[in-house]
């Protein structure tokens, strides 16, 4: 009983003499409410969403999955995670005994006249087992165990982070990619009604209803529309390019899914509690996962100032042949406990230690910038999204409005009533009005995907 209770006894005082601080998450002043909320604060959030749920449009699903398969920065953040585990296991086996096996067989041979007492030929087989131990008093590679893991929940949250950057990178360049189809549309069929317009201008300048500046004016239209097409059809091609790079392939056309309008609807589900922001974004996990490693660097750095245990052995066995005779087996063990004391150093322990201390300083500081950027980060999403809404809203009005006032001015020209000046301007109006509707609807669309990202969404697969 009395053995049987020595054990966690012993336990107990290892975990005592480990040096160094233990990790604790450091305390943030955390903000009531998001500045620029729609909602009142509650406990749901629209980054708890998966993606899927998020963009409902089954094209850009399929580009996303594709994506989280294929893409270079996913699978670059995987390996490093592979990485991490590896080097956990190295730090983890400094705590335990190493042993390595050796054998060796030396033989010789004496030639020339010998006298009949003299070794013509011996051979010596040696087998053993050498083994060394560094007893972890003082939690040297208890604590580099300790930073070691820490590091590789990190590297997860690294690719965890990868992936959010990555849905929303794709999904925003989907969108945009809509925008421009839907432009090309509106520039196209623009295009075809203003030639159409230029005809019958020219047939009522045959007739001598109206002049050649009529047909002139007419003309510049037609160019103004024209002139638009090449230049979409160019950043359509080279947003596609953008999206294949982002699948992992090479450049090539990119499927459509739903019209822009169709995308994804309004959040309908609030920013959420600004304290479980620190919980859900990634980001904000890996710094905090990278100060407690250098958290733990310190106690590594601080067990320098203590002495070192060693025990080394070794276990043998072997024989002797003399001129075919047999001597053995023979054995031997040896066990030999050691220990070093820093004594004169020229400071390094000192040294690395306030390194470490400096470090762990660093990581501590870049933790609090991290979340104070989050912070930001939701409050300029929300308040981006609420007021690109608003100008989508107004700028869907103004479109209505050109619409009307291009068709008013059409019938005034035709009736004779109104130069064709007056045409000239409501069809400029009208044509960059709906292309801004269109850039509108854009922006609301990247605002929540913004939105969606600053609320740590996204990486949930």
């Amino acid at each position: 009983m009395r053995r049987a209770a020595l054990v966690p006894a012993a336990a107990l005082l290892l975990a005592a003499c480990t040096v160094g601080p233990d990790y604790r998450r450091p305390t943030v002043d955390t903000p009531p409410d998001f500045r620029g909320a729609m909602v009142p604060v509650s406990g749901q959030s629209l980054g708890e969403l998966v993606w899927w749920e998020i963009f409902p449009d089954e094209a850009l699903q399929s580009l996303i999955r594709t994506a989280l398969a294929q893409n270079y920065d996913v699978r670059i953040a995987a390996a490093r995670i592979l990485d991490a585990r590896a080097q956990v296991t190295i730090a983890r086996s400094f705590q335990f005994p190493e042993a390595a096996a050796s054998g060796n067989v030396q033989y010789s041979r004496v030639e020339g006249k010998l006298a009949p007492v003299q070794i013509k030929e011996t051979v010596a087989p040696v087998g053993g087992l050498d083994f060394v131990f560094e007893v972890d008093l003082w939690g040297r590679y208890r604590r580099a165990s300790e930073a070691a893991r820490a590091e590789l929940l990190a590297s997860e949250e690294s690719r965890r982070f990868v992936i959010t950057t990555l849905v929303a990178d794709l999904g925003s360049a989907y969108f945009q990619l809509r925008a421009l189809d839907q432009e090309l549309e509106i520039a196209r069929r623009t295009l075809d009604s203003r030639q159409g317009s230029l005809k019958l201008v020219k047939q009522r300048e045959e007739g001598g209803v109206a002049g050649m500046l009529d047909v002139r004016q007419a003309e510049i239209l037609v160019a103004t529309a024209a002139e638009t097409i090449p230049d979409t059809e160019r950043q359509i091609e080279q947003l596609e390019n953008v999206i294949s790079v982002l699948l992992g392939r090479p450049p090539g056309p990119v499927p459509r899914g739903r019209p822009l309008g169709e995308q994804i609807a309004a959040p309908t589900v609030p920013a959420g509690l600004p304290s479980s922001l620190l919980e859900r974004r990634p980001d904000v996990r890996q710094v905090e996962e990278q100060l407690a490693a250098a958290t733990a660097r310190i106690g590594v750095a601080k067990s320098d100032y203590f002495p070192r245990v060693f025990l080394t052995g070794a276990v043998g066995a072997g024989g002797l042949m003399v001129n075919g005779q047999m001597f053995g087996p023979q054995g031997v063990f040896s066990a030999l406990p050691s220990f070093t004391v820093p004594i004169f150093n020229s400071g390094r322990v000192s040294a690395g230690v306030r390194s470490a201390e400096a470090q762990a300083e660093a990581a501590m500081l870049q933790y609090q910038q991290v979340v104070l950027g989050a912070f930001r980060d939701v409050s300029d999403a929300l308040v981006e999204y609420r007021k690109r809404r608003e100008a989508r809203v107004q700028q869907e009005a103004l479109t209505v409005a050109a619409s009307d006032a291009t068709r008013l001015s059409n019938i005034r020209y035709t009736g004779g009533v109104s130069p064709y000046l007056e045409v000239l301007d409501s069809e400029r109006q009208l044509f960059d009005a709906e292309l801004r509707r269109v850039g509108n609807q854009r922006d609301e669309l990247l605002a929540v995907v913004r939105l969606y990202k600053a609320l740590g969404g996204g990486w949930k697969e």
